[in-house]
C-alpha cells in the first residue's frame, strides 16, 4: 500500500488508487479521474469533514495545525471509519493499491495522519 498525491504520475506496482478526498477534482470529467491519475475510486469517508478542511486550510501555526489531527483523528475514530481504516490496513497486506488527497505537501495533508492511522492498525506501506 502506498500513500500518494492525487494527480501525480502513478507508480510502477502502485494499483487501484483510492480517493480520500471530500471533493471531486474540478473541472475534469467523471470519465477521465483515473486517466488523469487522480483516482480509480473515490472513498470521502476518509476525508475530513468539510468544516475540518476549512480548519487544515486555515492553519498557519502548528498549535492549529496539531488541532486539526486530533480532530481529524477523532473523526477517524468513529465506527464507519474506523472499519474503513481497519479494511485497507488488512487489505495491505496482500492487495497493491493507493490512497490519497490532492494536498502538494503531505506534512500539513490529512494524508499524513491517514498514513500514521493506517500504520498504527498494522498496514503493510511502501
Amino acid at each position: 500500500m502506498r500513500v500518494v498525491r492525487l494527480g501525480s504520475a502513478r507508480l510502477k506496482g502502485e494499483g487501484l488508487r483510492i480517493g480520500t478526498v471530500r471533493r471531486p477534482p474540478r473541472g475534469v470529467p467523471k470519465s477521465e479521474f483515473a486517466t488523469r491519475n487522480f483516482y480509480d475510486v473515490w472513498l470521502p469517508q476518509l476525508s475530513p469533514s468539510a468544516a475540518l478542511v476549512k480548519v487544515a486550510l486555515a492553519a498557519k501555526s502548528e498549535r492549529e495545525w496539531s488541532g486539526f489531527v486530533k480532530a481529524y483523528r477523532r473523526e477517524m475514530s468513529e465506527h464507519n471509519a474506523a472499519r474503513l481504516l481497519e479494511l485497507l490496513a488488512a487489505m495491505s497486506q496482500s492487495s497493491a493499491f493507493s490512497v490519497g488527497c490532492y494536498c502538494e505537501d503531505e506534512a500539513r495533508c490529512h494524508r499524513s495522519v491517514l498514513r500514521a492511522l493506517l500504520q498504527e492498525r498494522g498496514a503493510k506501506l511502501r
